[in-house]
């Protein structure tokens, strides 16, 4: 074999090991169930799309959400307030979803009660490690105005570490801030730490009076998400470890029960771990192709040089 068949060789080999890192590295994706996102609720699989928010929201972005587990912006590194402009918090300043930003009053809510606990379904299709960050609008929040950084504490509520990923979601529960009244913003940041990505969600909400606490589902119908393909994998071995919680709250692993205290079986829809089909991770199966196409290209090449 010469100098020049071994590089080509060596090259055939190295490009599909390329492209499947890159696709691998685009498959760690997730949003909010409950209480809904806006880019879920108004997804094909949220249930909301017919509403006249999610229709106004799908047509400022020009696409209908297929890719709801996909609002990431990569290399934020905890500089969140600094790199995601007022007015650009829920679509995380991307362009393919900025009719999340729109300032209505209509969105697809979840109704919770004031110092209840809540536990938050947050699906993904993979499991990563990282920190999720609870925050909830100050009281006085115009849902008619653009949300921006000053509407939100400078600390979260709630702020878990590494939770499982259980039956294609996070769940984690938290207790609400006493002091909410009428609609708001639940808003969550998840800071991955085995990669380079940061998730943004908005999730509107809505406080009312209701006696013994939790989360009281919207009338939204349910759904189960459309997930995305290819995404068996074993956990990383810091999302395998558990849950640890901050000083501001307790998480605990498994959804709870607001009236009883027990664990409770989660009835939200989640994203599977193992699926298959079209959905916002087809990179993943575009780099398989391409492997095919350059091995079998590379192989061929090397075999046409070696007669030579």
């Amino acid at each position: 074999m010469t100098r020049t068949t071994a590089r080509l060789t060596g090259a055939a080999v190295a490009a599909p090991l390329l492209l499947l890192t890159c696709a691998a590295s685009a498959r760690a994706h997730g949003a909010p169930t409950d209480p809904v996102s806006r880019v879920y609720a108004c997804s094909p699989s949220g249930g909301s799309a017919a509403t006249a928010a999610c229709k106004a929201a799908i047509a400022a972005s020009g696409q209908n959400f297929v890719a709801w587990d996909n609002l990431r912006v990569a290399g934020v590194n905890g500089r969140d307030r600094q790199m995601i402009p007022d007015g650009r918090l829920c679509s995380g300043n991307l362009p393919a979803y900025k009719g999340l930003d729109l300032a209505r009053t209509d969105w697809p809510a979840t109704r919770l009660t004031p110092g209840a606990r809540m536990t938050m379904t947050y699906a993904s299709t993979i499991a990563h490690a990282g920190t999720f960050k609870l925050y909830l609008t100050k009281q006085g929040y115009d849902p008619a105005k653009p949300l921006k950084w000053a509407e939100l504490p400078a600390q979260p509520f709630a702020e878990f570490k590494d939770p499982p990923l259980t039956n294609g979601a996070y769940h984690f529960s938290a207790t609400l801030p006493a002091d909410r009244t009428g609609r708001q913003m639940l808003y969550t940041i998840w800071q991955n730490s085995s990669t380079t990505d940061t998730y943004y969600s908005c999730s509107d909400v809505v406080f009312t009076a209701e006696k013994g606490g939790g989360t009281t589902a919207s009338t939204r119908p349910r759904t189960t998400p459309t997930p995305s393909p290819s995404t068996s994998e074993s956990p990383t071995p810091a999302a395998s470890k558990g849950v640890t919680a901050s000083t501001r709250q307790t998480a605990t692993a498994a959804p709870v029960s607001p009236k009883t205290g027990t664990a409770a079986a989660d009835s939200t829809p989640v994203a599977s771990d193992t699926t298959s089909g079209s959905g916002p991770s087809a990179p993943l199966l575009a780099g398989g192709a391409a492997t095919v196409l350059v091995l079998t290209g590379g192989a061929a090449l090397a075999l046409r040089l070696r007669r030579r």
